[in-house]
């Protein structure tokens, strides 16, 4: 993850609107089930998925575990669409994640991000 600084006071600068939903988005799928303290239900197992062998039959309820935790903990949007791809060369999957934002009358935004397994 990296800030952007402030050229004048080299505060790190908040995320605003479109920027800032992109973010909550991603972080919604990146959250692991029982990390947030106060919202245990809150996140994905999908981090653990990454370790199993890489085909295609685990690519559909990854899809779904994406849309369930979007729509339920992401009021600001309206989700479109979730594409899941497997990388099994890398043991990696490509998210693509199509949402409209609610009262703004903007076009559809779309978060890209590729899911790898690490380690600690």
């Amino acid at each position: 993850m990296t800030f952007k600084r402030h050229p004048v006071t080299n505060d790190i600068i908040m995320l605003k609107n479109e920027d800032a939903i992109k973010r909550a988005v991603q972080n919604l799928v990146r959250t692991q089930i029982g990390e947030r303290f106060f919202n245990t239900k809150l996140g994905t197992r999908i981090t653990s998925s990454l370790f199993e062998l890489a085909n295609d039959d685990y690519i559909e309820p990854i899809q779904t575990e994406i849309e369930m935790v979007i729509t339920q903990y992401e009021p600001r949007v309206v989700l479109q669409q979730v594409v899941v791809e497997s990388r099994p060369e890398e043991n990696a999957l490509d998210v693509s994640i199509q949402y409209k934002i609610v009262g703004l009358n903007s076009p559809s935004q779309n978060v890209q991000f590729i899911l790898e397994p690490t380690r600690l």
